[in-house]
């Protein structure tokens, strides 16, 4: 059974600070130009309309800083410091609803020895640095114009490598849950975690489509050609 409960009238930090927990899945949907490319792509898996998600994550739960804290295989760049591969960081790096319009919670219902073999997981993926791939994400936008293909190898896999929709799928595993089983573990988009078939309730907060902005720039144009 698949509930999906929408909110409004939050904000991003409002909505973490009520439904975070330890055991849940966190999607976000960005404005940045590859996120955009990320919802487009799964067209393919929501029958035509751009996808709300473009990026996933597992939550901790809090820690003694009082945050949130997060496992995901991201880019992560700042000034003379560059972290691409499975990391932790602070939920609030998804507070600015400019950047993150739309964001959802996941949860499964999983029991603490299930949480805690997650996390153990993803804490060893940390450890061994493992790195996050651009070129398997490649391989996904290929082979998500085919069932076929997704159930088949990532031709474009490395090892030591994940992206995020990969990770939290791999983790689920290692601890006996597989959220899209007919799903290559590499050829994981945010959207197939969304509408995972594991009975689960669903915290949703959205505010624009991902196509808003180009949108406004296409309406932009044209009234500019009509002046």
């Amino acid at each position: 059974m698949h509930e999906t409960i929408e909110l409004s009238g939050l904000t991003n930090a409002e909505f973490f600070a009520t439904h975070a927990a330890p055991g849940r899945v966190g999607l976000v949907g960005g404005t940045a130009l590859i996120d955009r490319a990320i919802c487009r792509a799964q067209r393919h898996v929501t029958d035509g309309a751009w996808s709300w998600f473009s990026h996933a994550f597992f939550f901790q739960g809090p820690r003694a800083d009082g945050h949130h804290w997060v496992i995901e295989s991201d880019l992560d760049i700042h000034r003379r410091h560059v972290r691409l591969g499975v990391q932790e960081n602070r939920v609030s790096k998804y507070h600015d609803e400019d950047l993150y319009s739309t964001v959802a919670i996941l949860d499964f219902g999983l029991t603490p020895e299930q949480t805690t073999a997650i996390l153990t997981e993803g804490l060893n993926l940390v450890a061994d640095r493992t790195r996050y791939s651009l070129r398997e994400l490649l391989g996904v936008m290929v082979a998500i114009r085919s069932e076929t293909l997704r159930g088949k190898t990532n031709l474009l896999s490395r090892e030591k490598s994940m992206f995020c929709s990969a990770l939290v799928r791999h983790l689920f595993r290692s601890a006996g849950v597989d959220l899209a089983p007919d799903l290559d573990v590499k050829h994981t988009a945010p959207e197939d975690l969304a509408r995972s078939l594991v009975p689960h309730t669903t915290y949703l907060l959205k505010r624009e489509v991902a196509t808003s902005k180009l949108k406004e720039i296409k309406r932009k144009l044209n009234r500019g050609l009509m002046l």
